[in-house]
């Protein structure tokens, strides 16, 4: 069981990745990216290393569209 220290809020993740939150709401409708939910208040929770594997993604389309 992964610790809740190792999650990012809606806010913080959206911050991360340079979207407002509402986007990123929309991305786990979506499914372009997971979220859990917090055990207690039910918030939607993001792993750091989703975030970043999201930005791999994001990184490989830009070269790809480039070249």
């Amino acid at each position: 069981m992964d610790k809740l220290s190792d999650f990012l809020r809606i806010s913080e993740a959206a911050e991360y990745l340079g979207v407002s939150p509402n986007t990123l709401r929309n991305w786990v409708d979506a499914g372009k990216i997971v979220a859990v939910r917090h055990p207690v208040n039910d918030y939607r929770l993001f792993r750091r290393e989703d975030l970043d594997a999201l930005l791999r993604q994001v990184a490989v389309a830009r070269q790809k569209v480039a070249n």
